[in-house]
C-alpha cells in the first residue's frame, strides 16, 4: 500500500480532477507516477517508474488514465517510435480501445486523444488538446507537463512560457507540486531570453523545493547563456547533493557543469565529467536525454580540437541501434555526430537515407514534415564538415540559422550548431565565409559578453587576416 500522502479517489475529485476508477490504490499510484515525472526521479521506495507502471495495471487493469500516463511517459521519452515498436503501438491502441468502451470524464477522453496524436508524431496538435484541458482544468499537472515537454521538442519557446503563465494564478501554495511550477515557468522565461526573471522564478522555486532538479537546471541555463561561467560552476557544485538524486535529470545537469569547463577551455575537467557521469549514466540507462548529451559533448570537444576518438566508438554502441528510429530530428542529428566521429560511414548514410524516405511520406508527423527543409540539409552539412568541405557546410547551414529552433531542444543545446557554422566559416577557403565567421562572433559577443570560447574563436578569426 502506498503512503497516505498520495491522493486517493476522493482527494482527486476534491481538487476537481476526478479519475474514472473505484480503486484508491490506482489513484495513489497515478499520483506516485506523476510525482516522479515532475521530480525527474525514479523513487526506489515506490519501486521506481517501472514498478509503478506494473502496479497501476494490477490495481485496475481498465483504468484509462493509468494507461495514459504510463504509455504517455514512454512516448515522451522519445526512445522509440510506435512506427517501429509494436509493444508501444499496441499500448496506445489498448488505451484508445479502453477509453471508447467506458463512460469516462471528458477531460480523460481529451488526454487519450492528445496521447494518440503524440504517438503519431503530431506534437503540435497534441499540445493544442492539452491546452484545451488546461483552460477548464488549470491545475492538471499531467496536461501541463506533457505540453511543456512537447513544446520543448518543437522548439516552441513562447508557447512553453505562456502555457505555464496562463495557469499560474490558479495554483495555490498548499497544492501538490506548487513549488515545481516555478521551475517550469523559469525554463520558459529563459528560453525567451528573459534571464533575470527566469533566475528569480527558479530561485523562488528552490526556496520551496530545494531538490527541484529542473529549477537548478534552469539556473544552469541562465549562467550558460550569459557566459557567467564561474557563477555557474559554483552554483552547480553548491546544489549537487540536492539535484543528483533526480536520476532522470542528473546526467543532464552534469552535462551543464561540463559545458562551463569547455567554455573555459578546461577540457580535462570536462572529460572527467563525461567519463564519470555523462557516459556512465547514458550507458546504464539508454535514456535519450543522457544519450544526446553524451553525443553533443564529444562533438563540442572535437570542434575545440580535443581528440575523443575512442570515446566515439564506445558511444556508437549506444546510438547505433537507434539509427532507424527517427522519432525527432534533434535525436537524429546527435546520432549522426557519433557515426561520423566513429567513422562509420555506412551508419551515417543509412540514417540520412532513412530520413529522406520518411520526408516523402504523407501524414501529420511534424518531424518528418521538417526533415526535408531542415533535418536533411543539417545532416548533409555535418557530413560535409566531417569530410573537410567547409565551404559547402557554410552554404548548407547559413540559410537555416533562424529555423534550426524548429528541431527542438534548448538554446544551449542548439548552440552547438551555431558553433559548427562559425568553425566551418573560419576554416573555409572562401574569404567571404571567413568574414561571415567574424561577423557571427561579433554578434555572439554582443549577446554573451565575456565568453572565453568566443574570445578563443575571435583570436583564430583575427589570425586569418594577419
Amino acid at each position: 500500500m502506498l503512503a497516505s500522502s498520495f491522493r486517493d479517489c476522493k482527494a482527486w475529485s476534491a481538487e476537481g480532477l476526478p479519475l474514472s476508477t473505484s480503486s484508491n490504490e490506482a489513484c495513489k499510484l497515478f499520483d506516485a507516477i506523476l510525482s516522479q515525472f515532475v521530480k525527474w526521479r525514479n523513487d526506489e521506495t515506490l519501486g521506481g517508474l517501472e514498478g509503478c507502471f506494473t502496479a497501476i495495471k494490477a490495481a485496475d487493469p481498465n483504468f484509462v488514465m493509468g494507461h495514459v500516463i504510463s504509455t504517455g511517459l514512454e512516448l515522451v521519452s522519445t526512445a522509440t517510435s510506435t512506427r517501429l515498436n509494436e509493444r508501444l503501438a499496441s499500448a496506445v491502441k489498448r488505451t484508445v480501445e479502453l477509453a471508447n468502451s467506458q463512460d469516462i470524464y471528458p477531460r480523460e477522453r481529451l488526454h487519450v486523444k492528445a496521447m494518440e496524436l503524440f504517438s503519431h508524431g503530431n506534437f503540435l496538435k497534441a499540445c493544442n488538446v492539452w491546452e484545451d484541458i488546461l483552460v477548464d482544468h488549470p491545475t492538471d499537472m499531467v496536461a501541463l507537463k506533457f505540453a511543456h515537454d512537447s513544446y520543448f521538442y518543437l522548439g516552441a519557446q513562447v508557447q512553453m512560457r505562456d502555457s505555464v503563465a496562463r495557469v499560474l494564478p490558479h495554483w495555490k501554495p498548499h497544492m501538490p507540486f506548487y513549488g515545481y511550477l516555478k521551475g517550469l515557468y523559469s525554463f520558459g522565461l529563459l528560453e525567451t531570453r528573459l534571464y533575470d526573471q527566469a533566475e528569480k522564478e527558479a530561485m523562488e522555486g528552490l526556496a520551496l523545493t530545494p531538490d527541484d532538479a529542473w529549477a537548478v537546471h534552469s539556473v544552469a541555463h541562465v549562467c550558460e547563456m550569459k557566459a557567467e561561467v564561474d557563477k555557474g560552476l559554483k552554483f552547480m557544485e553548491s546544489r549537487e547533493k540536492d539535484w543528483q538524486v533526480s536520476d532522470v535529470l542528473a546526467s543532464h545537469n552534469y552535462w551543464h557543469w561540463a559545458l562551463y569547463f569547455i567554455e573555459k577551455g578546461q577540457y580535462d575537467a570536462a572529460l572527467q565529467i563525461y567519463d564519470s557521469q555523462v557516459f556512465r549514466r547514458c550507458k546504464a540507462t539508454g535514456s535519450m536525454l543522457d544519450t544526446v548529451d553524451a553525443c553533443s559533448m564529444l562533438y563540442r570537444l572535437e570542434m575545440e580540437g580535443v581528440c575523443v576518438k575512442d570515446r566515439w566508438r564506445e558511444l556508437l554502441q549506444v546510438t547505433e541501434p537507434h539509427t532507424d528510429d527517427h522519432v525527432t530530428l534533434f535525436n537524429d542529428l546527435h546520432f549522426l555526430m557519433v557515426s561520423l566521429g566513429a567513422k562509420e560511414s555506412k551508419t551515417s548514410q543509412r540514417l540520412l537515407e532513412g530520413l529522406q524516405e520518411l520526408a516523402k511520406e504523407p501524414g501529420d508527423n511534424t518531424q518528418h514534415q521538417l526533415a526535408e527543409t531542415i533535418g536533411i540539409p543539417m545532416c548533409q552539412a555535418m557530413m560535409e564538415y566531417d569530410k573537410g568541405n567547409y565551404n559547402r557546410t557554410v552554404e548548407l547551414l547559413q540559410p537555416l540559422r533562424y529555423s534550426i529552433v524548429d528541431i527542438g531542444g534548448s538554446d544551449a543545446q542548439r548552440d552547438l550548431f551555431s558553433q559548427l557554422l562559425i568553425h566551418a566559416a573560419l576554416k573555409s577557403e572562401n574569404k567571404h565565409h571567413q568574414k561571415l565567421g567574424r561577423c557571427l562572433l561579433v554578434e555572439r559577443d554582443a549577446m554573451r559578453p565575456n565568453s572565453p570560447l568566443t574570445d578563443r574563436l575571435m583570436q583564430t578569426a583575427l589570425a586569418l587576416h594577419t
